[in-house]
């Protein structure tokens, strides 16, 4: 049940500090040959300086429920900013170092902020005179200010938003609660098996919202130990970034474990101390997999999730893996396929239709920041569709079939790219592969497949051509084929099926 007040900052902080004080909660490495020289937070200091943090900020003059944008780099300070914002009942939108100014301005234009957290490089002219500047030295002050209690917020208020890319061609803020740290709680044992005995390294920047729910709300809400990285970006930090540290649990995306695998030399030996790897932000492929568990000896346990809430299906310890599904629902959960169109009633298993979460679930969004179209688009009935379209198997295992705006026309047949792709990816040469819909005339388009090939490996189009005919239906088949040096992906790893490009 949750309580009507509830503070995100406090839910994730308080209990360990008055459990375990001088538990360590916050490793932030910056050279991985020298970890014990690493920055290191108690439970103790961190929940301090979170309230001092948190004091500044309402001196300035900001109010509960102000927005409060933070364009800093991967230090500590981020975690400070963000949590100190939420104890304080501010609402922080955490976004990325590498936006542009203009996209910078378009947010704090969007999200009306009433201050911008920002430093060095990163800092931005175009910010408008009703928002408060914080640079190093205001930051400085924040952090010396005599520290305050963690405000008796409502667990439905505003505790942070996170914008992300939707249907319109303007990012939409996405806007959670206080208590979506609740709505957390069935991935900690579903999915990750996080007890406050783990140390969890988390391979992305603070500003990525599955850091900073994965790789600091999590652990610090079980009272574990959160590691993260901001040194120079180099593929081979990780497994020895994981021995320095003892890290027993390891997040990252699928690619960045392809990297992993290609760049450094594992044996079953290495990694010691790691239990599994989690994996989040794109499909998990089943030779990823494979070849982790041939080089390692251990499991991945991926997930499925979205900015509106989070993992909500996942595989886990104990649980029999089927490579290429993300695993069942988490315990708790009420999921959903619903139609694409009529009636939001739930589908029976093995039709593919619109993955669809109960609007009761403590980690939904209240909502996307002024876009009443847009909530008006996502919410049926009782149910929130994003527009990912699954199925479900007879055993209920999730069965991702893409999104709905992914979809392919293929003669008047829906494609979906992730089926081609699964059809194609073992094909002997390729690294990677995607279609899509590729224009061949204003009026003509058709499926094309996108290739990596192997280093030294000279699989040609024919090869691609009869494998799709061995293993798709003929108007499944990618119509041109295209070797491409690489997949255009986001800062985060993900796919952008849009940009791809012949050239």
């Amino acid at each position: 049940m949750i309580p009507t007040h509830f503070n995100l900052a406090r839910h994730c902080l308080e209990p360990a500090t008055r459990a375990t004080p001088d538990k360590t909660a916050l490793i932030v490495v910056s050279d991985v040959d020298a970890p014990r020289q690493a920055e290191r937070w108690t439970y103790a200091e961190l929940d301090i300086a979170t309230r001092r943090v948190a004091a500044g900020l309402l001196a300035t003059g900001l109010r509960p429920g102000d927005r409060i944008m933070l364009r800093l780099p991967n230090t500590s300070d981020y975690a400070l900013l963000f949590f100190g914002a939420i104890a304080a009942g501010l609402v922080p939108i955490p976004v990325s170092a590498q936006l542009t100014e203009a996209e910078v301005a378009f947010l704090l234009d969007d999200c009306q902020a009433a201050a911008i957290a920002q430093v060095g490089s990163l800092a931005v002219a175009a910010v408008p005179v009703s928002c408060r500047i914080l640079d190093e030295t205001a930051i400085g002050r924040l952090k010396a200010s005599p520290p305050a209690g963690y405000a008796d917020t409502e667990a439905e208020a505003p505790a942070y938003m996170i914008y992300t890319s939707g249907t319109s061609t303007r990012p939409k803020g996405v806007v959670h609660a206080h208590r979506t740290a609740l709505g957390r709680v069935p991935m900690h044992g579903d999915w990750q098996r996080l007890t406050a005995g783990d140390v969890m390294l988390h391979a992305g920047a603070f500003n990525w919202s599955y850091t900073l729910g994965v790789g600091l709300l999590d652990p610090w809400a079980c009272g574990a130990t959160a590691v993260l990285y901001n040194g120079p970006k180099d593929i081979e930090v990780w497994p020895k970034l994981i021995d320095a540290v003892g890290a027993t649990l390891f997040a990252a995306v699928p690619s960045l474990y392809r990297q992993i695998l290609k760049y450094c030399s594992l044996t079953p030996d290495s990694l010691v101390t790691l239990r599994h790897g989690l994996a989040a932000g794109e499909a998990l492929s089943p030779a990823i997999l494979d070849a982790w568990r041939m080089a390692t000896g251990r499991e991945i346990y991926e997930a499925f999730g979205m900015s509106e809430c989070s993992t909500f299906v996942s595989n886990r310890e104990g649980m029999p893996i089927r490579p290429g599904s993300p695993g069942m629902p988490q315990r708790g959960r009420r999921i959903a396929i619903l139609p694409v169109s009529g009636p939001a009633e739930p589908l029976p298993a093995g039709e593919i239709g619109l993955l669809a979460i109960h609007r009761g679930d403590a980690g939904l969004m209240r909502g996307y920041w002024r876009r009443p179209d847009e909530d008006e688009r996502v919410f049926h009935g009782d149910w929130f569709a994003g527009g990912d379209l699954a199925a479900f198997d007879e055993d209920g295992y999730l069965w991702y079939h893409g999104r709905a705006d992914d979809l392919m026309n293929a003669g008047g047949f829906r494609v979906s790219p992730l089926e081609v792709e699964a059809a194609l990816a073992p094909c002997p040469g390729v690294a990677e592969i995607a279609v899509a819909e590729h224009r061949v005339r204003d009026d003509v388009s058709v499926i094309a497949a996108f290739v990596v090939r192997k280093d030294g490996a000279d699989v040609s189009a024919d090869d691609i051509a009869a494998l799709a005919t061995e293993r798709l239906a003929a108007y499944k088949r990618p119509k041109q084929v295209f070797f491409v040096p690489a997949l255009p992906r986001s800062a985060n790893g993900k796919l952008l099926r849009r940009n791809l490009s012949p050239v």
